[in-house]
This record gives structure tokens, C-alpha cells and sequence, in this order.
């Protein structure tokens, strides 16, 4: 959704935990860094939702994509964001995609007008990002793999 944080990806969490569902890519926090939000809070969100995919649904394998804050919020908050993601992704063992865009964010030829959301071929990039990370997951998951 445009413009979700943690906290709404976390209340809408029943939208798509299923007991039929193996992988999960957890993918949210940009919104929260882009809006300077609390990191604690962020990081509770984030935790909240590993916590409730693992309770839910038994064998959930899942891959916990990192974000970047914008430099402009100070090398303290920028600092602790990047952080959150890596040491959850520790803590829990996760697969880990540390920064979702990376190669893309902050160069203007890949992104939209708006400087924040990648074009058609700033998208092949995250999409290669993840599927480093994601292709083994699936694998070990015994789902079927095609590209």
C-alpha cells in the first residue's frame, strides 16, 4: 500500500497469513524512516510481525528486506534505522535483503519523478536484490522456482 508503515503492515497482518503460506517477505519501514518515526517503535512493529507470522503459521520461512532513512535525519537516526533491520534479522536468523534498493536509491535515472519510487528499470534492480536473497528460501522451502 502507498504510504504504509510498520504499524499498518502489523494491523493488516490477517490479511495475508495463511496456514498455505511458506515464505513471507517482510518489506516495510521506508514510510516510518521517510516520516522520521521512532525507531524503537518501528523495530517493535517489525519484531511484532515475525513474532505473529511464526505463532500463526507453523514452518513460516521468512526474509526480512532492510530500508534506509534519508541522510537529512541525522547520522544518529540513519544510523539506528539500518540497525533495527540487521539486528532483528540477527536476532531471529532471517534471511537477509539489507537494503531493499540498493544500486537504485538515490539515482535519479532510476527512479520516478517523485525521487523515491523506482522506474521500470530501477524495479529490475530491486527485483534482482531480492531474488538473491528470496531464490534459496524458495528452494529450501520446496516451492516450485521459476523466474
Amino acid at each position: 500500500m502507498s504510504g504504509e508503515t510498520s504499524a499498518g503492515a502489523l494491523r493488516r497482518l490477517d490479511w495475508i497469513l495463511h496456514p498455505d503460506v511458506r515464505v513471507l517477505v517482510v518489506e516495510t519501514g521506508a514510510n516510518d524512516g521517510l516520516r522520521g518515526l521512532d525507531v524503537d517503535s518501528t523495530r517493535a512493529n517489525i519484531d511484532g510481525i515475525v513474532r505473529r507470522a511464526r505463532a500463526e503459521v507453523p514452518g513460516i520461512r521468512i526474509v526480512l528486506a532492510g530500508m534506509e532513512a534519508p541522510p537529512n535525519l541525522g547520522a544518529t537516526y540513519t544510523t539506528r534505522f539500518r540497525a533495527l533491520f540487521r539486528d532483528l534479522a540477527r536476532r531471529e536468523r532471517l534471511p537477509f535483503i539489507p537494503f531493499l534498493l540498493a544500486g537504485v536509491g538515490g539515482v535519479d535515472s532510476l527512479n520516478q519523478g517523485d525521487g523515491i519510487h523506482p522506474n521500470v528499470k530501477g524495479e529490475r534492480i530491486v527485483a534482482a536484490n531480492v531474488w538473491r536473497v528470496l531464490e534459496p528460501v524458495l528452494r529450501a522451502a520446496g516451492t516450485e522456482v521459476g523466474r
